[in-house]
């Protein structure tokens, strides 16, 4: 069929706003709202594992539905602890929504977790979020340590302050831990962890995994580029980091910053057997 110049500039017009449509759906709510749940078996047993799932990086301003999808789906898993990696809330005043948030989630699962570089930016009373985790069966670690058990099994986790608006420090957040068991260490800006092996050289704490956040993946990327991250990711983006000393996982997180967009860079949370 013969196209004249009218009806080829209309096609090509129509095809454009169609992808530009679909490119604006995509990262105005596809990746933002439809959360990918990743899943790893990182135990090395095949009893007595301890799941625990990670999200990071909520900057809760609103809940919406995929707030509350996100709650059903950590109630349906019933990890035996869910880990909260920072930056859950940007401002002081959102603070009842954090409550709000966590009491969508079963009371009995044991929540631990650690602060972002926002909670300091947004001037987040500590004491008060220290609060509100522990009225919903939490606490909040600041280079502090605690021991999660179940059946046999002991676990140490480590909860860093944040490397850009607090003082990180893994020496301090590391001590008194038992050094026969395996440990979590809770690190929202992955920049930091080279710190940590550096200083576990001298521990000798048996890291099994770090769990980190604040990059979002990127939050905007094309064609796998990486067009900024956040100062303290140092030289990490998202998945998986390995090397001779430790293990550590960035997630991408649920929220965004600055830009309510992600492109490349879908939301996730995680399950993690350990």
């Amino acid at each position: 069929m013969k196209i004249n110049r009218r009806n080829f500039v209309i096609r090509l017009l129509t095809g454009a706003t169609g992808i530009f449509g679909l490119l604006v759906l995509d990262g105005f709510w596809f990746e933002k709202y439809i959360i990918s749940w990743t899943e790893y078996d990182i135990s090395g047993r095949e009893d007595q594992k301890i799941k625990s799932i990670q999200i990071t990086d909520m900057h809760l301003d609103e809940i919406k539905t995929f707030h509350h999808a996100i709650a059903l789906r950590i109630n349906k898993e019933q990890p035996d602890v869910l880990f909260i990696t920072g930056d859950a809330i940007n401002y002081n005043s959102r603070l009842p929504l954090l409550s709000n948030f966590l009491g969508l989630i079963d009371h009995s699962i044991y929540k631990v977790a650690i602060l972002g570089n926002v909670e300091y930016s947004g001037n987040v009373d500590i004491q008060a979020l220290k609060k509100v985790y522990h009225d919903n069966n939490g606490e909040l670690l600041v280079n502090e340590n605690c021991s999660l058990k179940k059946g046999k099994r002991t676990l140490n986790i480590i909860g860093l302050d944040d490397y850009i608006g607090g003082n990180a420090d893994f020496y301090k957040a590391a001590k008194n831990v038992d050094k026969s068991l395996e440990t979590i260490v809770l690190n929202h800006c992955p920049g930091y962890r080279d710190d940590i092996e550096r200083i576990n050289r001298r521990l000798g704490t048996k890291i099994k995994l770090i769990l980190s956040g604040h990059t979002h993946g990127g939050q905007i990327t094309f064609f796998g580029k990486i067009l900024y991250t956040p100062g303290g990711s140092g030289r990490y983006v998202k998945g998986w980091y390995e090397s001779k000393e430790t293990k550590m996982y960035v997630s991408k997180g649920i929220g965004t910053s600055v830009i309510p967009v992600r492109f490349g860079a879908r939301a996730e949370a995680s399950i993690f057997y350990i």
